[in-house]
């Protein structure tokens, strides 16, 4: 388990405003963008940030975290300096933005290890099953300003 805010004593992570919440998701995948603009409109606060994961930022994160920026079979949810991935970045995303989003917290029905397996099958076969998307060619301006490169 990582302490919360390790990513600021990597030097190979940069620096960057880790005031509030950060979202790091693969942008390529259509799967994933559809749910950035989904955290985007459930949201808000307007604080929880988006980093897509082929940004240096994003592959710095998610190497630190023990993922592969290069094959992200999981997204990674920052919250107070804690990483969550999987599932947990659902349910903790969902419970930091409230209103209907609160109701990730059900997938904790499922035991860990089950909840750990459904999310990486369904990642592990994301292309295939959405196929793929420019997340960043987005034209909402408001989604824009949330996104961290």
């Amino acid at each position: 388990m990582y302490k919360a805010f390790s990513f600021r004593d990597d030097p190979t992570v940069p620096s960057f405003d880790d005031y509030s919440p950060v979202a790091v998701m693969d942008a390529e995948c259509a799967f994933c963008s559809w749910s950035a603009r989904l955290l985007h409109r459930l949201d808000k606060s307007g604080e929880v940030r988006i980093c897509p994961i082929q940004s240096p930022l994003g592959a710095a994160l998610a190497r630190h975290y023990g993922l592969d920026p290069s094959d992200p079979v999981s997204w990674l949810f920052l919250d107070e300096g804690r990483a969550f991935v999987d599932l947990e970045a659902v349910i903790q995303a969902g419970q930091r933005m409230g209103g209907w989003a609160r109701f990730t917290v059900l997938f904790r029905v499922f035991p860990r290890p089950v909840r750990d397996w459904l999310y990486r099958s369904v990642a592990r076969n994301r292309y295939r099953l959405f196929g793929k998307a420019d997340m960043c060619a987005l034209p909402d301006l408001l989604f824009q300003k949330r996104l961290l490169q």
